[in-house]
């Protein structure tokens, strides 16, 4: 089984290494997704594709059976200014392989893929569901919504994301908000007008300083963060419109509709959400899968970080190879010893 496993993340890697040399910025994922889609076609499985979102059933798919699925996903952000290796050419340098997407979530999705073709070899209790995604950075809408309804209901979902193979059993959502104070124009010299910017300042405060009442064992409190902020059209011209965008990170225990009507209460400015649509998501420590991954000496935890879990409504769990901190970063690398002991531990996890 070891030279199995060995076999197996060597064939990863060079699959990997290929797709570090597809630029697959979001929305610009379809050489990357043609190139995959032609690879497991290779490995003798039909495919699915819906824009550039590539998907496979087991062969052994029974509608008797609950059915897992395997998901990353295949775009990366823009590379950062700073790369001092060229971020698509895939290199390998004393253990660690480099490139754009090889962290987040390149590792990842080579991963699963090879582990779902060997364990779809086997007869399990439930199917497999392979769905290589696309716009997750972007948590765009030709990514993994649009293509649940072309799929079979899932039951579960294994979330592949640089996690350290530890499991993230909860996921912090994320809501934008538009802020708009609006006051009254007048001549800055004499005192006329009302302030816009004076009367932002309060809620900014309000945003700064306000606790929500529920806290979650693992995401711990609701965050709030006042990021942009725009106002005034000259020195002597008293505001009569101060906009502010603010980032809301919620834990599983609000919606985030549930946090709007609260903000909305709180403060006199007018707030605009721009989508309600990513939330937080959580599963029960209880669930089976969980337990699994406890009994393999792995430890649950909250993750800030959002991912395609935020759209799935169904139970999930993010595991990956890799760490958070290295994604969306200059030099992005992928310890190649980190591919073969995420194959090992998916196939333990996996194969009951």
């Amino acid at each position: 089984m070891e030279k199995d496993f060995a076999m197996l993340a060597d064939e990863a890697v060079g699959l990997l290494r290929e797709l570090i040399a597809i630029p697959s910025v979001s929305k610009e994922e379809d050489k990357a997704a043609d190139f995959l889609q032609r690879y497991i076609e290779m490995q003798g499985m039909d495919t699915g594709r819906k824009g550039n979102n590539v998907w496979c059933l087991s062969p052994m798919f029974s509608t008797d059976k609950p059915t897992l699925l395997l998901n990353s996903h295949i775009d990366t952000v823009k590379p950062v200014a700073n790369w001092r290796r060229d971020p698509f050419f895939p290199l390998e340098e004393n253990g660690k392989l480099y490139g754009l997407g090889s962290n987040d979530a390149g590792a990842s999705l080579v991963s699963l893929l090879h582990v779902f073709l060997k364990l779809c070899r086997i007869t399990l209790p439930y199917n497999l569901l392979f769905l290589a995604s696309c716009e997750e950075e972007i948590s765009g809408s030709g990514g993994i919504e649009s293509v649940l309804s072309s799929l079979p209901p899932v039951n579960f979902a294994i979330v592949g994301e640089p996690t350290e193979m530890q499991p993230a059993v909860a996921e912090k959502g994320l809501m934008v908000l538009d802020v708009t104070a609006s006051g009254k124009a007048g001549h800055a010299a004499r005192n006329e007008g009302i302030n816009a910017i004076y009367k932002a300042l309060d809620d900014i405060a309000w945003f700064r300083d306000y606790r929500f009442e529920k806290v979650s064992p693992l995401l711990g409190e609701v965050k709030m963060s006042v990021t942009q902020i725009a106002a005034g059209t000259q020195h002597n011209v008293i505001p009569d419109r101060c906009t502010f965008v603010v980032d809301v990170r919620s834990n599983e225990c609000y919606s985030n509709e549930e946090l709007f009507d609260e903000i909305c209460r709180h403060v006199s400015s007018n707030v605009q959400a721009r989508s309600f649509r990513l939330g937080s998501s959580s599963v029960e420590l209880t669930h089976p899968l969980v337990r699994r991954a406890v009994a393999l000496r792995r430890t649950p935890f909250g993750s800030p970080t959002l991912s395609d879990q935020a759209l799935m409504p169904f139970p999930s769990m993010k595991i990956g190879p890799g760490k958070s901190s290295r994604s969306h970063t200059a030099d992005e690398y992928i310890v190649v010893q980190e591919i073969r002991e995420a194959i090992e531990l998916y196939y333990k996890l996996l194969s009951i």
